[in-house]
């Protein structure tokens, strides 16, 4: 496997033309021209079905740039990546094009990364043109979007596809949570810090809740969504992702092998959800129109090329256990959404109470200590623990505290490398312990087509509807306080 980041490659990427590639991969691109980390000899070829001319494709690369960049762009930066960019029109239905793309990638001295961003039902001719066309050989890399599937068996179908013609070694699944920050920083604040390592598990926290909340609605991708909905959307992959590296044991190193192989076992012991548990450990909802932002946004069912009948899930909230003896009586509180109130994603560790309260005279209850890691916006971690409020006559008067770790307050947040700047880095370098592997994939389907088959069984009655701009569905909360548990509240500093 190639490490060295001054190996040049050529970086194809299918569906240049795409949202995904203008709103993230180019300015990624332009990052890491920024931060240097490209080797000089690095090309980047747009690949995309239109008659354009060379500088028409240029000047849609430094539009997207201008637009979905995070600061202005510089000129001498601009200048440096555009020497980089071709465009090369392609049918990947048609094999000549291939084998016209053979004669632009320089298979000598760079290694070709190709990036299917483009949808699912494309893939397969992608595979089988690069394979006929020879363009498939070791150390070449292919890069694959999800969804991978939309249930077990359309996932096994295509990796059995791209089997034919790639090893696993040269196939790079992304799943874009795994290169922010924050999540990468989880392994270092779980394995280098001896107070979270051994109270790491079931006697010391009490439950963990993850949530990704989102203001937008399905954006213009109803054909999309509608297929898919929130919890193959959202679950299958992101939610689940992060659920697995808080809960895996200590990996016997940092290599990718290592990782996916605890990540793995934590998804072969998950607790399934079936007809037995499913109407207490589960929550589906569906937006009306309502207020975001101060704005009037339209129901689910009123989004462009909408079908009024559908019952498909915006919202989902899971009650999750793991059947180990590490996580023994630890439930996972998972809840995801489109059109909520505010964007934000977190995890919340909440310890156990005290045994004995010595401060009962002066407080009533104890609130519990609580490790909150916040994954956007702001990224930070906060320790919140109680302190006694100072003053002679308060005695034991005590008050919830917070100590904070915010990755803004320290570094310059434009500096910040992105999810996509770091994974097109790593795929570069050849490195995959930042991918997901097939076994993951096929094992987070298994644990989750069972949902969704009960859920098409008794749609109607299980949907539920909520006002766009709020939390989610009304009964949201009773998932928890039927444990006697309760959400985190927000907050949006």
């Amino acid at each position: 496997m190639i490490t060295n980041i001054n190996q040049a490659c050529d970086l194809i990427i299918f569906g240049t033309k795409g949202d995904l590639a203008k709103r993230k991969l180019l300015p990624a691109l332009y990052k890491l021209e920024k931060y240097e980390r490209m080797h000089p000899d690095t090309r980047i070829i747009g690949a995309g079905r239109a008659d354009w001319t060379q500088e028409k494709y240029i000047d849609m690369v430094r539009e997207a740039i201008k637009n979905f960049l995070n600061e202005k762009m510089k000129d001498n930066i601009w200048k440096k990546l555009r020497l980089r960019l071709v465009f090369f029109n392609i049918d990947v239905y048609k094999e000549k094009y291939f084998l016209e793309l053979k004669n632009i990638i320089n298979q000598k001295k760079n290694i070709a990364i190709y990036y299917c961003a483009v949808p699912p039902s494309t893939f397969n001719a992608i595979f089988t043109g690069l394979g006929k066309a020879h363009l498939n050989s070791y150390p070449s890399r292919i890069i694959l979007e999800k969804p991978l599937g939309t249930c077990l068996k359309t996932s096994k179908k295509i990796n059995n596809q791209i089997a034919k013609y790639f090893l696993e070694s040269q196939i790079f699944r992304i799943d874009h949570y795994l290169g922010k920050e924050s999540i990468l920083n989880l392994l270092s604040l779980r394995f280098a810090n001896s107070f979270f390592f051994h109270n790491w598990n079931h006697k010391i926290i009490d439950h963990i809740q993850i949530t990704v909340s989102e203001e937008v609605g399905i954006e213009n991708r109803w054909n999309y969504f509608d297929q898919m909905g929130q919890t193959r959307d959202m679950v299958q992959n992101h939610l689940l992702q992060i659920l697995t590296i808080i809960a895996m044991n200590q990996p016997n190193d940092l290599t990718s092998e290592s990782i996916r192989c605890e990540k793995l076992k934590i998804l072969k012991a998950l607790d399934p959800i079936n007809e037995k548990n499913i109407n207490i450990q589960s929550i589906r909802g569906q937006y009306t129109s309502g207020i975001v932002n101060g704005k009037k946004v339209v129901s689910y069912l009123e989004e462009n090329g909408a079908n009024i009948d559908s019952l498909t899930e915006t919202f989902v909230a899971l009650k999750v256990n793991i059947i180990n003896k590490k996580w023994s009586g630890v439930p996972f509180y998972l809840r995801t959404g489109k059109r909520l109130a505010r964007k934000y994603s977190e995890i919340v560790v909440v310890f156990k109470d005290i045994p004995k309260n010595l401060f009962k005279k002066f407080n009533k209850d104890l609130l519990p200590n609580k490790l909150i890691i916040r994954l956007e916006p702001n990224e930070s971690i906060k320790i919140n623990f109680l302190n006694k409020i100072p003053g002679i006559n308060e005695k034991y008067k005590l008050k919830n505290d917070e100590m904070e770790f915010n990755y803004s307050k320290i570094l310059d947040s434009k500096n910040l490398v992105g999810a996509y700047e770091r994974l097109l880095l790593e795929s570069m370098k050849g490195t995959q312990s930042l991918f997901v592997c097939r076994d993951e994939i096929e094992e987070a389907w298994n644990w989750i087509d069972p949902i969704i088959s009960y859920w098409k069984i008794s749609n109607k009655n299980n949907l539920q509807l909520y006002a766009s701009g709020t939390w989610g569905p009304k009964n949201l909360d009773s998932i928890m306080t039927r444990d006697d548990r309760f959400w985190n509240k927000f907050n949006y500093k």
